[in-house]
Parts: C-alpha cells; sequence; structure tokens
C-alpha cells in the first residue's frame, strides 16, 4: 500500500479526469454546465479541492513588440475535500457562471480566432493535477448578434478578432483583457476612416460597446483616433439597430476631438491580431492574411497542447 501511494504521487498509477461539457450554445453572462468524471487509481486519495479555470490567449503590448500568453481570467470550485477510493468513479456535476465580458469566439458557426480554454485541476495530498484542458466556444448574445448583424447591413467587413491585456480607460471593464474586432469600412465611411475597432463590455444591466475610428487625414494635417463609447440595454424590442449603429459611426467620424465623450483612449494600443476567414451576420467572408478557418482550428489546438506542456 505504502509503494501505491508513492506511485499515486507520482502521477503513476493516480486518478485520472475527464470534462464533459453539456451540449448546446454558451453566452456571456449564462451558465456554463457539465461534469467531471473522476476515476480512482491504483490507491485511494484525499482530495482537496476539484477546481475549474477559464483561460485565455491573449496579447501584450511593450516596448519591444508584442506577445501572447495565457491568462486565468475566473477560477470555480466545484468540490472539495472528499475521498476518492481505489478505482472508483465518481462524476461531479457543475453549473458555473460565465463573467459577462467572456470574448466571444465563433458567430454563426465561423471561428474567429479567439482561444478560450476550460482547465480542470484535481489536488489530492502532495500533488496537483492540471486535468484536461478543453476549447471553449462562446456565442454572442443577442444584443451583440443584433450590432454585428446591423455592421454587416451597413456593409462593414471583418478584418480580424483578437484579445488585448489591457484596460480601456472610463469603461466598467472588470477583466484584465478585451475583444477587440477590427472592421474594414464600406463606401460611406471609408472617406474618414481607414479602419474601425469595436469592443463590447457587457455587464447585466446591458452593453458598453467602444468604437475606436483611425481617421484618415485631411489636406492640411495628418490623421488621428478618435474614440467613442455607447450604452445599451439588453432589451431589444422596437430598435432600429442599423439607424442606431450608423448613428454611432458617423458621431465619431463627425468629432474633432480624440473621443466622443471625451473618454480617455485605450489602455494599450489595439493590434491587428490574427486574421482570420469568418462571416459575422452578414460582414464580408473571406480570406484575410492568408489564414482560413482550419488553419485558426489548428492554432487552438497547438495552444492547448503548449500549455498542457508548460504545466
Amino acid at each position: 500500500m505504502v509503494f501505491k501511494r508513492l506511485l499515486g504521487s507520482l502521477g503513476v498509477g493516480g486518478p485520472t479526469v475527464d470534462t464533459v461539457l453539456d451540449s448546446g450554445a454558451v453566452l456571456p453572462g449564462g451558465t456554463l454546465s457539465g461534469e467531471v468524471r473522476l476515476a480512482g487509481g491504483s490507491a485511494a486519495v484525499d482530495v482537496g479541492h476539484l477546481t475549474l479555470e477559464l483561460v485565455a490567449r491573449v496579447e501584450a503590448e511593450h516596448e519591444d513588440g508584442e506577445n501572447e500568453g495565457s491568462v486565468v481570467f475566473e477560477r470555480f470550485t466545484v468540490r472539495g475535500g472528499f475521498r476518492l477510493g481505489e478505482g472508483e468513479r465518481r462524476a461531479v456535476r457543475f453549473d458555473v457562471p460565465l463573467p459577462w465580458e467572456t470574448p466571444v469566439t465563433e458567430l454563426y458557426g465561423q471561428p474567429l480566432g479567439i482561444v478560450l480554454g476550460l482547465r480542470t485541476e484535481l489536488a489530492v495530498t502532495g500533488a496537483r493535477d492540471k486535468g484536461d484542458l478543453d476549447p471553449l466556444t462562446v456565442h454572442p448574445l443577442p444584443v451583440q448578434e443584433a450590432v454585428l448583424a446591423a455592421l454587416g447591413q451597413l456593409g462593414f467587413g471583418f478584418r480580424s478578432a483578437d484579445l488585448e491585456y489591457g484596460r480601456i480607460g472610463g469603461t466598467g471593464q472588470r477583466l484584465p483583457f478585451y475583444q477587440e474586432i477590427e472592421l474594414t469600412p464600406p463606401p460611406q465611411y471609408a472617406d474618414g476612416a481607414c479602419e474601425f475597432e469595436l469592443t463590447f463590455l457587457a455587464h447585466p444591466g446591458g452593453m458598453e460597446v467602444v468604437v475606436e475610428a483611425d481617421k484618415r487625414g485631411g489636406f492640411l494635417g495628418g490623421g488621428h483616433d478618435a474614440l467613442g463609447r455607447f450604452t445599451v440595454s439588453h432589451d431589444m424590442v422596437g430598435v432600429d439597430w442599423n439607424a442606431l449603429v450608423d448613428g454611432w459611426f458617423r458621431q465619431l467620424l463627425e468629432s474633432r476631438s480624440t473621443a466622443v465623450y471625451t473618454e480617455p483612449h485605450h489602455g494599450s494600443r489595439p493590434g491587428m491580431g490574427t486574421a482570420v476567414a469568418a462571416g459575422a451576420a452578414g460582414l464580408a467572408v473571406g480570406v484575410v492574411g492568408g489564414m482560413v478557418a482550419a488553419e485558426v482550428v489548428d492554432e487552438v489546438g497547438d495552444f492547448f497542447e503548449g500549455d498542457e506542456e508548460e504545466d
């Protein structure tokens, strides 16, 4: 028995962990449900806690360039203080709330190149087993989908999406990073800006929409950035989304300052991110930057494999 305990502490003949998520769409601010399936090893173990971690791949800018790394942005202890017997099989159900600012990873079946994962940690006496690391797919909230649909109908094109480490000043942002969606302008806006960047910051009462325009320079001066912050509720009844979104962008382009509502600039300079082929409610579909959806899936797989090797 002593030898079995030693092998278990070294990971030989120890318990195994498999996390299975329930089927169905997962939304920001919604509930992530599933079960952790445990199988006891060659010896009984005392489990200190069973924890789920939400992990994101983010970009961080600094003086020497840009780096990518993983950030744990939420942890949930779903069970603690129990004994798992030798060879025992046990399933632990969980229902945990996703943060409202959880990034959207997929639109209408098309991946955006955003990498999120769910990692399971089993802490036993004298050791911690990280368990499996699974990709997490998050669909947009109805209000996010409505804004994206309006963008598509107004003629905007999708260029890229990424996660930027840092904070946007003057907002209610809670996570240590934000999702940025980069858009190409349609003809009616192209004279005023060469590109736009959009960020959703959802919360229980509604959503902040932060829009940044890279404004073109005039005959006597260079271009500059303009930033606007707009607020919408989750109540979508009677809203003319095309008119509302069009008004945001026209107000932003007409502003002479760097911010529509005197909000400060992003905490870190937005980056180009990974270009992907995706369609979002009519946003332009096609290959951008040489990367297609299949390659995005490969990148996601590489990230999870690399993360497990580091652990």
